[in-house]
């Protein structure tokens, strides 16, 4: 294989859910594209990485030191969805159901991998909710083991706010999903989280 090949397939299969099969397909139709195209996808890659910046008030992406959702007069300031990454707050977004302000934490607590709550965005969280106005915390938070930490760690961190509603998504079985298949966890929640039918 050609050495340039090899680069380009090398790179693109860092991605993460790239392997190096279609990063030689990637690689190929990238040969195949006008060169104007490449030229504009690799210098709006690198215009992304070099000026992104994160929300100074809820860790979200940005282009601006306040992201368009921190900045829209129209949102419920009272309400704060907690979510782990930026890619949460878009699957959120689309469902077009939710009007509050958002708070993305940056991952979750890990002892296995080093994460500990010191390196979450947690204390800008604390600090949002001091200065007053918010009235609910939603969490919106995987139910991993690692998520039930995170859950857990910041429901006892909450808890000191007087006043402050604290809620969790919904948790259980999925819609189409078959109950053999489903883990003990998932249905431990959909017990605990069931409700009457009218």
């Amino acid at each position: 294989m050609s050495r340039l090949l090899q680069d380009v397939v090398g790179e693109l299969s860092k991605l993460p859910g790239i392997g190096r099969r279609t990063a030689l397909r990637l690689a190929i139709h990238l040969l195949r594209m006008e060169p104007d195209s490449v030229t504009d996808m690799t210098r709006s890659i690198d215009d992304f990485r070099q000026k992104i910046r994160y929300c100074r008030v809820c860790n979200n992406l940005s282009d601006e030191e306040v992201c368009p959702i921190c900045a829209d007069r129209e949102r419920d300031r009272s309400t704060i969805c907690v979510v782990e990454q930026v890619a949460d707050v878009l699957s959120i977004e689309n469902t077009r159901q939710y009007r509050g302000l958002y708070h993305v934490l940056g991952g979750v607590i890990s002892p296995m991998q080093g994460i500990a709550p010191s390196d979450l965005k947690i204390d800008l969280l604390t600090e949002r909710i001091a200065r007053g106005g918010v009235r609910e915390v939603i969490l919106a938070i995987s139910t991993s083991v690692e998520g039930e930490t995170t859950l857990f760690y910041l429901m006892n961190r909450l808890r000191g706010y007087e006043g402050l509603k604290i809620t969790s998504i919904a948790r259980g079985i999925g819609f189409g999903d078959e109950l053999e298949y489903v883990d003990e966890l998932t249905i431990t929640h959909a017990l605990m989280n069931r409700r009457e039918i009218e």
